[in-house]
């Protein structure tokens, strides 16, 4: 067996850890940013767990990629603390710190190629020459650029150059990575690449990531959990199913797969359907009393077009095409509102101005508390 096959051994060490006992590897406490008079992060709490692959979601200005900079140490919060395997690092300096962060645009030195771009922190840490050549090699084969040591990143690809940003940032070991948005400049088919890559390496070395992205399906596709963030605050912090299936606000469910939000007021229910103020008769699966403002939660694949009890009337006002599906906005003037509908390709496709039922499966509905404003 290779002497030197660290990486791979820190790798199992994290697996181990990660089955055995899992833990709050970072903790994130009341913290709290203001740019001046402009508050960016409003006292928020969030414990990462060892080895797990959270992703920070939400839209520009959010506070998801001011909380990372925290977290890396490249910004001072205001109030709050960090806390890594219960030490407080809050004060501690970017290069002390056990993290590493792959950034969205390449960071790499154009004068070097490829080994000595991967080699250059090691350097810093004065390892020896075999042991900086033996890191490079492995963590080359990890990221499967294996034979690329001399080749310079203008003769990579976008992909490729995001590799080796990768593999600079894992072959020094960190205890939790961190990636800002590292994807958002590529192209699409490179993108779903990389996710695929990405997944493996969080595999394979069993370390905890923690992913900025405004992509939520890139969100969904990566994820153990999601932290949403809204206007410096964490609207909701759930795995990527439930928060799809199971949103707690308007902002999530709207933000989060493009649902469906109508603005309804329950008179009653009856098991399967509620009955507005309006005397609509709308499919969703209640629970108990339901009365007063809610918001109603449907997603646009689960939308059909058909004429029945529980359907209310719209006009086809747009179609996309979208390959294994398309992409309907339908009118509706009962609900006040338009409805987003993804029907399968191979059912019968509607035309613009055609007067449709819409309706949808009572389990698969939502309600929401609303409140009156």
């Amino acid at each position: 067996m290779r002497s030197g096959s660290r990486l791979a051994a820190a790798a199992i060490l994290l697996a181990r850890k990660k089955d055995e006992h899992v833990s709050t590897q970072l903790a994130i406490e009341n913290l709290t940013h203001r740019f001046g008079n402009n508050e960016v992060l409003t006292d928020v709490n969030l414990n990462v767990k060892r080895g797990e692959f959270l992703t920070f979601l939400g839209p520009s200005g959010c506070g998801k990629t001011t909380t990372l900079r925290a977290i890396a140490g490249f910004l001072a919060p205001t109030e709050g603390r960090i806390l890594l395997d219960g030490q407080d690092i809050t004060g501690l300096a970017p290069h002390r710190r056990p993290v590493n962060m792959v950034f969205q645009q390449s960071t790499l030195f154009p004068h070097l190629d490829v080994g000595q771009n991967i080699a250059f922190g090691l350097q810093i840490k004065k390892l020896s020459k075999a042991e900086i050549a033996e890191s490079v090699e492995e963590v080359l084969h990890l990221v499967k650029l294996e034979g690329f040591e001399r080749r310079r990143s203008t003769e990579l690809s976008g992909g490729q150059r995001q590799r080796v940003n990768l593999a600079r940032a894992i072959v020094n070991r960190p205890e939790v990575l961190l990636l800002d948005e590292p994807l958002s400049a590529l192209d699409l088919k490179i993108r779903l690449d990389m996710e695929v890559e990405l997944r493996r390496l969080h595999r394979e070395l069993g370390a905890t990531f923690v992913y900025v992205t405004h992509d939520q399906r890139e969100a969904l596709a990566l994820s153990d959990r999601i932290a949403v963030f809204n206007d410096g605050r964490i609207e909701q912090l759930d795995t990527a199913e439930r928060l799809y299936r199971e949103p707690n606000s308007q902002f999530a469910a709207s933000f989060v797969g493009d649902a469906n939000v109508f603005a309804i007021d329950v008179v009653s229910a009856d098991g399967d359907a509620v009955i507005t103020s309006d005397g609509l008769r709308l499919p969703v699966k209640s629970t108990g009393e339901v009365s007063g403002p809610h918001w109603l939660v449907v997603r646009p694949e689960d939308v059909r077009f058909d004429v029945g009890q529980q359907s209310v009337e719209a006009t086809i006002m747009d179609a996309a095409f979208r390959g294994a599906s398309i992409t309907y906005r339908a009118d509706c003037a009962a609900l006040d509102s338009s409805v987003k509908a993804e029907i399968p390709d191979n059912l019968t496709a509607s035309t613009i101005g055609a007067q449709v039922g819409v309706s949808w499966d009572a389990q698969r509905a939502r309600l929401l508390p609303r409140g009156d404003s």
